[in-house]
């Protein structure tokens, strides 16, 4: 069962939908741990003081941001989550877009979104009602202190969301050399471009995504259960461990917060369709 990350609400309008937030994503590559050639010891990650080389725990490590003349603001998660407090526990739809309009190039990374306590109903709405309307959400959500953009999106049974970049984090393309755009800047023939379609068009299939495997993965799997079985192995004595998580919560009268919602909206005083929020 994977690990709860986060756990919150979907705003939407007035109407609040309880959820808890999964990863969507699974690492699945080989395992290799790290290990002392000359006593087969594991070799852990530790936090290090750069000064001492000593290690310290994790309860005496505090967050700070260097400053231009080398002096450092201590900042605690306590001061975070007031500095900024009405997100952090939500995920914020803005607006609704079409999915064609966001390049690939701001894709994240996407989680699962389960409906906690009485809260089904009101999800499968938002869900059907994007489906229907073919669009997704645009919202803004608070993980691990640090603010996302992100994408509602109705994908089966689940909505998923996918955080996106920001713009400032994507690289401008102009910093390298492309071909010129159109094909007679890039110098390419009509035949050319004819015979480029046809060879397209005969590969073109249906995505499947059961179709495509690691196969590096599997070669390097063969080559381990070889050398397992030729009895090539080393004895190594094991040491750390991990955590786990909760859940919990409740909607009200679905109907009565919709007509709010859109009342709000057409008197321009908030919700989905009001005014937006600045950006920062």
């Amino acid at each position: 069962m994977a690990r709860i990350i986060w756990k919150g609400a979907i705003s939407f309008g007035l109407v609040h939908v309880p959820v808890a937030l999964y990863p969507a994503t699974r690492e699945d590559d080989i395992d290799f741990d790290w290990l002392d050639k000359r006593s087969m010891d594991p070799v852990g990650y530790q936090r290090i003081n750069k000064r001492t080389g000593r290690a310290i725990k994790k309860e005496d490590i505090v967050k700070g941001v260097k400053q231009d003349d080398g002096d450092y603001v201590l900042i605690s998660d306590e001061e975070i989550k007031a500095a900024y407090p009405q997100t952090t526990q939500t995920i914020e739809i803005e607006a609704f877009v079409t999915a064609a309009e966001i390049p690939f190039l701001f894709l994240e990374r996407p989680f699962y979104l389960e409906p906690l306590g009485k809260a089904a109903k009101v999800y499968a709405l938002l869900r059907e009602a994007m489906l229907a309307d073919g669009s997704i959400g645009i919202a803004r959500v608070v993980m691990h202190n640090k603010q996302h953009l992100a994408a509602l999106i109705p994908s089966g049974p689940a909505l998923l969301l996918n955080t996106l970049r920001w713009p400032d984090e994507i690289r401008p393309w102009d910093e390298l050399k492309f071909p010129a755009e159109g094909k007679s800047a890039a110098g390419i023939k009509d035949a050319e471009l004819k015979m480029a379609r046809q060879l397209i068009e005969e590969m073109k299939t249906q995505w499947q995504a059961d179709d495509y495997h690691d196969e590096f993965k599997a070669a390097i799997g063969t080559l381990i259960a070889a050398k397992a079985e030729a009895g090539q192995t080393k004895r190594v004595t094991p040491l750390e461990a991990t955590p786990g998580e909760e859940s919990g919560s409740n909607v009200v009268d679905l109907t009565d917060l919709l007509k709010r919602s859109l009342a709000a909206g057409k008197s321009g005083s908030g919700g989905a369709g009001g005014s937006k929020r600045k950006k920062a």
